[in-house]
């Protein structure tokens, strides 16, 4: 909870009514990190472009905001036979000169829908998240009483503000893109200079020796310098997605054995676009080479869990070496998702699949209860 600020109620109110109404969620309670708050257990939410507001239903003086800005990834949960819909929020560290409600450890925190509501309300914040519409927000006012120099009344005075802002906004965007069209440009330059180097050091084969010509050529792979399977160099979309298919288990094969052979789709989009530099590939054209990867016979293939979560994963990695490895974790001591991600390094979403599998193979067991999903080793199997 050290996250969220105190709101006066001349505060929240004036926010909700400079800024769009997003949604709207009665009967929500909160969770500093996996323990159930009892002061905020019971309150309106709204979703702004900029914030998180939460109103105690009883006492409207109770009331608290978080900014979308310090949300790093948003989570849903869905409800269990004794459990309510929830939605966990992993949160950036606080800044030092911040005064928040409350002192707290956790990293996360809990918005727990007692009475529905969850899954358009997660649908909505997710789409406000990627958007960053809190970047684009125009005409919002910081909380509190402003400058007499900036009050401008009447219709002619907010155009006048709006039409300054937007002119403010035009210039950074010009920059922006100036100074990213110059890197595009010395980006390229310093790939031609790199390509001719290395086709001149072939020639000079009595200069130079080939150990030095294969070191150097390796130092510009590091770099990611290097010829990525564009949709131009081939024929048709069959011989480029199998190209595509070849050059991602290429890439993937070392990330993949060192992560235990199992990563998200996600990840994998963001190493292989690291490695392709500024020949991005789409997250579509990614999956269908993923989806090819296995009647080629590549090191790695594509994997989708039951939930629905996208994987690839090492081609000779099996089921039971998954739930092998999750249950000598789970002997250490008892895991949540959340935990299980920090000690092998992977995102929350793969762990939680992980311990599902664990689980679907009667190697672990669950406990949910009001401090959330955690798991155990499963006791109950008797060794023959």
């Amino acid at each position: 909870m050290n996250r969220f600020e105190q709101l006066s109620v001349e505060a929240y109110s004036s926010i909700l009514k400079t800024e769009e109404n997003i949604a709207k969620q009665r009967s929500v309670g909160l969770y500093d990190g996996e323990e159930r708050s009892p002061v905020f257990d019971r309150g309106i939410l709204y979703l702004t472009p900029t914030n998180l507001i939460w109103i105690d239903e009883e006492d409207e003086s109770l009331a608290i905001r978080l900014h979308l800005s310090t949300i790093i990834l948003a989570e849903d949960q869905r409800a269990g036979s004794d459990q309510s819909s929830k939605i966990s929020l992993h949160l950036n560290p606080p800044s030092e000169n911040f005064s928040p409600v409350q002192v707290s450890e956790a990293n996360h925190v809990k918005l727990s829908f007692r009475e529905g509501g969850m899954t358009e309300f997660f649908r909505r914040l997710s789409d406000t998240l990627m958007r960053k519409r809190w970047e684009t927000v125009v005409g919002v006012k910081p909380v509190g009483p402003p400058s007499r120099r900036e009050m401008r009344t009447g219709i002619s005075g907010i155009e006048k503000t709006l039409q300054a802002q937007q002119a403010t906004v035009n210039i950074h965007i010009s920059k922006a893109f100036e100074d990213l069209s110059n890197l595009m440009t010395m980006a390229k330059d310093t790939v031609n200079l790199t390509k001719n180097l290395v086709s001149r050091l072939k020639n000079k084969q009595g200069e130079i020796t080939e150990d030095e010509t294969t070191q150097l050529k390796s130092y510009l792979l590091s770099l990611g310098v290097d010829d990525p399977v564009t949709r131009d160099a081939y024929g048709n979309d069959n011989s480029y997605y199998r190209g595509l298919a070849i050059e991602v288990s290429s890439v993937m094969s070392k990330p993949l054995k060192e992560k235990g052979g199992l990563m998200t789709l996600t990840d994998v989009y963001v190493y292989v676009n690291r490695a392709r530099g500024f020949e991005l590939v789409s997250p579509e054209d990614l999956l269908r080479a993923c989806r090819l990867m296995e009647s080629l016979r590549l090191p790695t293939k594509l994997k989708v869990f039951d939930s629905g979560v996208v994987t690839l994963e090492l081609s000779d990695l099996m089921d039971a070496d998954v739930v092998k490895r999750t249950k000598e974790a789970l002997d250490k001591s008892p895991l949540t998702p959340e935990m299980l991600s920090r000690e092998f390094g992977i995102s929350v979403v793969l762990a939680r699949e992980m311990l599902l599998l664990a689980e679907a193979r009667g190697a672990a067991c669950r406990d949910e209860s009001i401090e959330g999903l955690r798991f155990f080793p499963n006791k109950f199997v008797l060794s023959k």
